[in-house]
This record gives structure tokens, C-alpha cells and sequence, in this order.
């Protein structure tokens, strides 16, 4: 499973014209479902999610706090072409991103997991399988990429 986390100072995600979700301070988190993904891959970017310190503290120390610890908010947007490959060629290749039905259960047991791991009301998401604008107010700027799988996927 790949994620890219931004720290936000807002995002929204709009479909078809309508603002379908949003957040305000917290983290955006766009999610690549891959073909061999388990619960193990959820729990663990779950946990790098909402524990990851990009936050500051109360008295402005820099990388002290996490989503999780700071009450924030979280906006999860559904993304297979974390999962795209492009080495060869100009055309990127899906090969790696999980079959749709299988990618939106997938996508649904880790947003069912982070609730449970969090607070529910706290977790925002986007429309599974939709044309999305992903509008994000970066803060910082700071995205970090996060893979549970980070050296298994050098198979070249």
C-alpha cells in the first residue's frame, strides 16, 4: 500500500461541481491499493497516518506532534496511480494497483480500521472510483511518501 501525507492547512475534494468533503488543519493522505496488499499493509500506514510527527507543539518545536495526538483532521482520497509504474516507456503502467472491486474493499476496511483507530468524525474521504479536484492548501509545505512495502517493490 503507497500513501503520499501532505500536512494541510485545508482540503477539499469536489465531484461533479459539489464539494463532497473537507477538512481544516490535519493531513491529506491520497491511497494506492496494490495487488498484493493484506491487512498488515492497512495497519501499518494507518499507524504512520495518524502517528507520524509533522506537526508542531504548544511551543512551536518543530516534528513533535501527530494528527492522532493533536485531535485533527484527516482526508483520505482513494488514488490507484500511487500504484503506477513508469519505468519503461512514456505510458505508466497499472500492473501493481489492485482490481477495482477488490481496491474498494480494500479502500473501505481501511477507512472502517482508522475509525477505529481514531475518531470517526475526524475522517473525511472522497468518492471511490470518481473523477475527483483534490484541492489542497499544503502547510509547509510537507507531503511525505509512505509505502508498507517500500523494499519489495524494486523487482526490476
Amino acid at each position: 500500500m503507497r500513501a503520499v501525507l501532505q500536512r494541510v492547512a485545508r482540503a477539499s475534494v469536489t465531484v461533479d461541481q459539489q464539494v463532497v468533503s473537507s477538512i481544516q488543519k490535519g493531513v491529506c493522505v491520497l491511497v494506492g491499493v496494490g495487488t498484493d496488499d493484506t491487512d498488515k499493509d492497512v495497519d501499518y500506514i494507518i499507524n504512520k497516518i495518524l502517528n507520524l510527527r509533522v506537526f508542531d507543539d504548544e511551543q512551536g518545536t518543530m516534528w513533535k506532534k501527530g494528527v492522532k495526538e493533536l485531535g485533527l483532521e484527516v482526508l483520505c482520497v482513494s488514488q490507484f496511480t500511487l500504484q503506477g509504474q513508469t519505468i519503461k516507456g512514456n505510458k505508466p503502467d497499472f500492473h501493481r494497483a489492485m482490481k477495482t472491486d477488490q481496491a474498494k474493499a480494500m479502500y473501505e476496511k481501511f477507512l472502517t480500521k482508522m475509525g477505529q483507530a481514531y475518531d470517526p468524525a475526524k475522517i473525511k474521504d472522497g468518492v471511490f472510483g470518481a473523477m475527483m479536484v483534490v484541492d489542497i492548501a499544503n502547510d509547509g509545505p510537507v507531503t511525505l511518501q509512505l509505502d508498507s512495502r517500500k523494499f519489495t517493490y524494486n523487482d526490476l
